[in-house]
């Protein structure tokens, strides 16, 4: 399975802002994966639909699926839309179905929209012909790995137990050497038990444009490894904003920029005042919507790690609209800003660059999401140690 990051686009419309719409859409061209990661939110989590979806999302799903984006496009009068192939894993569906799709968007969509596609994929069935194919149609190939060794990656094995390493590795080597301006970068969760500079070196090693650093999907009630089940937000260890504050310092001193790290550049952005794009920083709403393989809309992924359909709609592209999906509760409350937080977060003076962390990782069973994130604690250390650095800096820069 591969983790999705999710941007954001302005909470409401005002008389200078265009009406709320959605941004990125998420198809799942395939709803299962080849690999079996141990730790999989998805397919070990709580939520359990995708037993009761197809496999593949059959040729009407996607026909549908590329009017209703357009269709969207067209009412809101947008410049740009990102497509994200996704899944399970989306090349199971095959290169050619992939590259299809994406041009039956781009031919329906409005000619002033710019549709900026993504597969997001595991690597291992990664060849020189379907990387080729994907690049051909201008498709940018994202990569989910646990790192850049081996000894990382010892968890993602196939459905025999298998290592998918040998063959992941030979995958992104493939695309950074041969195809590199189709290589949209690598997506890594953070795991506190690695050495964070091995870590960001072992990636660095395949030569990736950008890295996505996300926090594992933990709440309150199934924290994630190392965090305790019990206790406030205040007062916490913090393994991963030592890990994270540990690959800053990495990678903010080198003198030039080795790559992106996006939750990095994100923290600085909003330090600065600068507009975020990242669900897991900010107070922006996130922009994404998913179609699964059956034409269900629905929420992001993230949410299947709080319950069971905790991403559901009800909707389906047959016969509904995205903007009906606008309208739908459950994206209206993620759409709140700082209202939907609990009174902690309003409080906080971190609250404009936090934004009470990951909607995901705010969910108590007790009382749904209306509290401060599991990961609270690492949060505050991550931007403390930041802005220091920032401040450290700057006055540099004034002496």
């Amino acid at each position: 399975m591969s983790r999705q990051a999710t941007p954001k686009t302005p909470p409401c419309a005002g008389p200078d802002q265009p009406r709320p719409s959605f941004g990125q859409f998420i198809v799942k061209v395939h709803g299962r994966c080849n690999l079996a990661c141990r730790y999989c939110y998805l397919y070990e989590g709580p939520d359990q639909t995708w037993r009761d979806r197809p496999a593949a999302a059959a040729p009407a799903v996607l026909e549908r699926t590329a009017h209703r984006i357009a269709e969207h496009a067209a009412t809101h009068g947008l410049r740009d839309i990102a497509l994200v192939l996704h899944g399970g894993e989306p090349l199971l569906a095959g290169a050619d179905r992939l590259a299809a799709f994406a041009n039956r968007v781009r031919d329906l969509t409005p000619v002033h929209t710019t549709v900026h596609t993504t597969v997001q994929t595991n690597a291992t069935l990664l060849t020189e012909a379907r990387t080729a194919t994907l690049a051909r149609h201008g498709i940018r190939i994202g990569i989910s790995l646990d790192g850049g060794l081996a000894a990382h990656n010892t968890q993602r094995t196939d459905h025999a137990g298998r290592p998918s390493w040998p063959a992941a590795s030979r995958g992104a080597r493939l695309l950074a050497d041969r195809h590199p301006d189709a290589y949209a970068g690598i997506l890594t969760v953070v795991d506190p038990r690695t050495d964070p500079i091995e870590m960001y070196e072992s990636l660095l090693d395949l030569h990736p444009p950008a890295i996505d650093l996300l926090l594992p999907h933990g709440n309150w009630t199934n924290p994630p490894p190392g965090l305790p089940r019990t206790g406030s937000a205040s007062g916490r260890p913090t393994p991963y904003g030592d890990w994270l504050t540990t690959v800053f310092d990495r990678w903010w001193r080198t003198g030039r920029r080795e790559t992106r790290v996006r939750l990095f550049e994100e923290c600085v952005a909003l330090l600065l005042g600068l507009p975020g794009a990242t669900e897991s920083l900010g107070l922006d709403p996130v922009d994404a919507i998913v179609v699964e393989t059956d034409g269900s809309i629905e929420q992001v992924d993230s949410l299947k790690s709080a319950y069971d359909t905790a991403a559901a709609t009800g909707l389906d592209v047959f016969r509904h609209t995205f903007d009906d999906a606008l309208r739908h509760p459950g994206v209206a409350a993620r759409r709140a800003g700082a209202d939907a937080l609990a009174a902690t977060c309003r409080a906080c003076p971190l609250l404009a660059v936090c934004g009470g962390g990951h909607y995901a990782h705010r969910y108590r069973a007790e009382n749904g999401f209306a509290n401060p994130s599991v990961y609270c604690a690492d949060l505050e250390r991550l931007v403390r140690h930041v802005a220091a650095r920032l401040s450290d800096a700057t006055a540099g820069e004034r002496r």
